[in-house]
């Protein structure tokens, strides 16, 4: 299986000891961004995986495809030019504080990414999935173009198109609806992965409360199975639904859960209770890469499929940095130890 992931590699940063953006003198810094941990976690995995976005021709650009090769991501098709990276910065939780994220992706080399620049019938040739999230189109419309164009030709080709939610309201500046463009992407799509907020924020409908503080919550299955039955309604070609929920009971406890509706059958994982979060960043998008390899290696259990996934999103609280570099027998260890 070969799956190719796109979208804009970033240049995370961070103060050391939990400190505010404001305290100190030094920085901390690693590369992430949901398609590129997408493909680390499938990388890791042991998948055949092709990383595509756009970077600058600078040692900073070359030194974020290296740092993705050397994990494993084939990063042979990159493609280079613009002026700058883009970045983040991020300041963690702590006790009643919340966690901040501020962007920093203006004029990046990938919001300068038009329709044409990638040679996509080449790239996808040979490809199973191609993962894409609602980031690659929130960035600007140029960007968003170049993304629907990626669209159009994996459908064309028959391809099997997964698709991230990824809502980030602040990043939706350039004057696009983001609820209409995010549900023309998912009318393209054969399976979806989203947190709960999300979900409502694409249906507009209210989401049952995920309130867990330990692993023995019940869920209220029969409202989740009225709203997914609900979305298949209205999006017909999705045919495999991920709902992934947490709970923060504080900065550093949280309880997760997800949900697989696959073909008009609806499945719960078990709650999770992570009372010692490391690093929160990144866990949807181990989640989506556990999930896709899941697929392969456990194809007729589908309950299987979504234990294993929420696992290796359990095991990327625990990992500092964007990237889950949980190896599938470490997964398995946790979710049969």
């Amino acid at each position: 299986m070969k799956i190719v992931t796109f979208g804009e590699l970033l240049l995370r940063f961070s103060k050391p000891d939990r400190l505010r953006l404001v305290q100190g003198d030094m920085f901390t810094s690693k590369y992430g961004g949901s398609e590129a941990n997408v493909a680390v976690s499938l990388a890791t995995l042991g998948e055949d995986v092709t990383y595509i976005t756009r970077l600058p021709d600078t040692p900073v650009g070359h030194a974020g495809a290296m740092c993705l090769a050397q994990l494993g991501v084939d990063t042979s098709h990159v493609l280079y030019g613009g002026q700058r990276i883009g970045t983040y910065y991020f300041e963690p939780a702590a006790g009643m504080r919340a966690a901040k994220v501020i962007y920093d992706r203006n004029n990046s080399a990938y919001y300068d990414l038009k329709p044409g620049m990638i040679p996509w019938r080449e790239i996808l040739r040979d490809a199973d999935i191609f993962q894409v999230s609602g980031i690659t189109a929130a960035i600007s419309q140029q960007a968003a173009d170049a993304t629907f164009e990626a669209l159009d030709i994996a459908e064309e080709m028959g391809i099997t198109i997964s698709f991230d939610i990824n809502y980030r309201k602040n990043l939706w500046r350039y004057g696009a609806d983001p609820r209409e463009t995010l549900s023309r992407m998912l009318s393209r799509c054969d399976m979806m992965f989203g947190d709960a907020i999300e979900f409502e924020f694409v249906s507009q409908h209210p989401q049952p409360p995920f309130t867990a503080t330990d692993s023995t919550f019940q869920m209220q299955m029969d409202e989740y199975r009225e709203w997914f039955d609900e979305l298949h309604a209205h999006y017909p070609r999705l045919r495999h639904w991920l709902m992934g929920m947490r709970n923060i009971v504080d900065s550093n406890h949280h309880t997760l859960t997800a949900l697989l509706w696959s073909e008009g059958e609806l499945l719960q994982a078990p709650v999770v209770d992570i009372p010692d979060v490391v690093d929160p960043v990144g866990v949807g998008d181990a989640f989506m890469g556990a999930y896709l390899h899941a697929r392969r290696i456990f194809p007729d259990d589908k309950q299987k499929q979504l234990n294993y996934s929420l696992t290796a999103a359990a095991l990327k609280n625990t990992i500092p940095g964007d990237f889950n570099l949980s190896t599938h027998e470490e997964i398995m260890d946790v979710l049969y130890g």
